[in-house]
């Protein structure tokens, strides 16, 4: 399995971001054009740096210039797709089955909206993603899956259909199960679970879910 990490403009916790990269063996990390500003501040070296670098301070594009072995993409302003889009496209390309967002969450809901809505690029590429933030991680799925209450990454854990339905929706070692239930689109039903037994699974039939596991505090 190839795992890349793509850090892009948004708000990125720096103690929280070198941790996670301690905590995972990236083969690939990307820098989506001021997504450099994380690598410049905590002393890592992208592999890979994509954008049209409208948004990134001089001194930093400058610093990385500067450097050896790193690979250039550069984008025009004028473009159908963001910053964030194009790096995942280019993780993809190079190859990674397992891609992890940071920076992709912050102030701006636009490109937050937007960046959650990218992880469906993961079904149809058959590429696991992960967008994730101090508080949470997002994932958007169309398949059964196993959440460990060991490994589970905050407190709770919410669904949301994405699709304008969700068949078949079957959830046990939760504290809110459901059997064979349908989730719509436009309703708040799977809001703040909780896995209460060592494993907890998540069953559909049809129809795609974001799940997001939360923390009650940050970290």
């Amino acid at each position: 399995m190839k795992r890349g990490l793509i850090v892009t403009g948004g708000s990125t916790d720096k103690e929280f971001g070198q941790n996670y990269i301690k905590e995972n063996a990236f083969d690939l990390m990307i820098a989506a054009d001021s997504g450099m500003h994380f690598f410049y501040e905590t002393g890592y070296y992208p592999d890979r740096i994509i954008g049209d670098f409208d948004s990134v301070h001089e001194k930093t594009l400058r610093y990385f210039q500067a450097q050896e072995g790193i690979e250039w993409v550069r984008l025009i302003p004028e473009k159908d797709d963001t910053d964030t889009e194009a790096a995942i496209r280019l993780a993809i390309a190079a190859g990674c089955d397992e891609i992890h967002i940071l920076g992709g969450t912050g102030s701006r809901i636009d490109h937050m909206l937007g960046n959650i809505g990218l992880l469906g690029i993961g079904l149809t590429e058959h590429v696991s993603m992960f967008l994730v933030d101090p508080q949470n991680r997002v994932r958007m799925i169309r398949e059964n899956l196993l959440l460990s209450k060991r490994e589970q990454y905050g407190d709770f854990v919410s669904l949301l259909a994405v699709t304008s339905e969700v068949t078949g929706v079957t959830l046990t070692g939760m504290k809110y199960p459901l059997k064979d239930d349908t989730m719509h689109r436009y309703s708040s039903l799977g809001i703040s679970n909780e896995i209460v037994e060592d494993v907890a699974e998540i069953r559909l039939e049809n129809g795609v879910l974001l799940v997001i596991e939360s923390l009650e505090k940050p970290c």
